[in-house]
């Protein structure tokens, strides 16, 4: 019988690194996973449905941090794989961008190290098309796995410097330094879906501020949006397919404006939906606002921009199929709805 390939999964208390674990779970896979509190694990294992049975012997959480080198070693040993998903991911907007891009970057390099002193096969890391689509200017872009965020462009928010940043040094790292590990990534865009618990990733705000009438009007922007469902199994073929050498994923179901994504609301929530907002709000509006609040501000600087990602790359050399961003968004409300958000 062959032995079950076992596979490391930082930040295992993340959004997309939950559903990710099931999956890898469900397929007979040994999982090793990464929490900053061990007083954590109890919660986690009952979330991921590991704290009984066969699954409980298939998981082993450790204690690591993405800004220190303790429990990263002991975390990689005996993995064949690895999927880096830990980042930090803020709800607002830090006042130094050091503090989404120091742990974001020094932490893909902590996980690369310890995955290459282990002789771990395969990295697949969690990027953004945060690294891919910024800094080109406003009007309609269509971006590919092929584009990069350029940094040098004035006014580019820490996040999207973090992501950036981040990807970059990890290319680079295992280029001068990583041997025969075999790196690639997954950059979704706003990741939306089933959520399990009260601690949901930063994207879900966008529906549950549209859900609690916290956006008063409309401003005209817009995301690529895509299913976690359909993320995590980007990760599962990214792990699991040959030659992902130097591959880069964009996993994207679509664009869409925020008009569209309230419509969406509405149309299928009914009035489950009377906070969310109808009314349009001016560019100008937007602007005034952004004097004052640095929310707005990010808000401010995206006015009229439509980023289309092609995920045509992971469909034809993946067979991925996403679900369409409907469908991720009446996810994301009713199960926010059914957590009292």
């Amino acid at each position: 019988m062959n032995t079950p390939p076992r596979v490391l999964v930082t930040g295992g208390s993340g959004y997309i690194a939950g559903v990710l674990i099931r999956q890898l779970l469900a397929n007979g896979w040994q999982v090793h996973t990464t929490v900053r509190d061990l007083r954590r694990e109890p919660a986690l294992r009952q979330l991921l449905g590991a704290d009984d049975g066969d699954a409980s012997e298939q998981l082993r959480c450790f204690a690591a941090d993405l800004m220190a080198d303790a429990g990263w070693a002991e975390a990689a040993a005996g993995c064949s794989h690895m999927a880096h998903l830990a980042s930090p991911l803020p709800v607002g907007v830090p006042r130094d961008a050091n503090e989404l891009i120091v742990p974001a970057r020094d932490g893909a390099l902590r996980a690369l190290k310890a995955a290459r002193d282990a002789g771990v096969q395969r990295v697949v890391m969690t990027s953004s098309v945060a690294a891919i689509s910024y800094g080109h200017g406003p009007g309609e872009h269509h971006f590919t796995e092929d584009d990069w965020t350029r940094l040098e462009t004035p006014g580019i928010p820490p996040y999207i410097q973090s992501k950036t940043i981040a990807e970059r040094a990890a290319r680079d790292w295992v280029a001068r330094e990583g041997g025969g590990l075999e790196f690639c990534t997954v950059n979704p865009s706003v990741v939306l879906g089933p959520v399990a618990s009260a601690d949901y990733s930063a994207s879900v705000v966008i529906v549950k501020s549209l859900l609690q009438g916290k956006v008063p009007a409309l401003p005209n922007i817009g995301f690529g949006i895509v299913d976690v469902r359909d993320v995590a199994e980007l990760h599962w073929r990214a792990l699991t397919a040959l030659g992902m050498a130097d591959e880069r994923f964009i996993a994207c179901g679509g664009f869409l404006w925020l008009r569209e994504i309230a419509a969406i609301l509405r149309a299928e929530l009914g009035e489950q939906a009377q906070r969310v907002p109808t009314l349009q709000m001016p560019d100008w509006a937007v602007r005034l606002l952004a004097k004052v609040s640095p929310a707005v501000r990010a808000a401010a600087s995206e006015l009229g921009t439509a980023r289309h990602q092609d995920s045509s790359h992971a469909r034809e050399r993946l067979g991925w199929v996403p679900r369409p961003p409907r469908e991720a968004i009446v996810a994301t409300a009713r199960d926010l709805i059914a957590l009292c958000m």
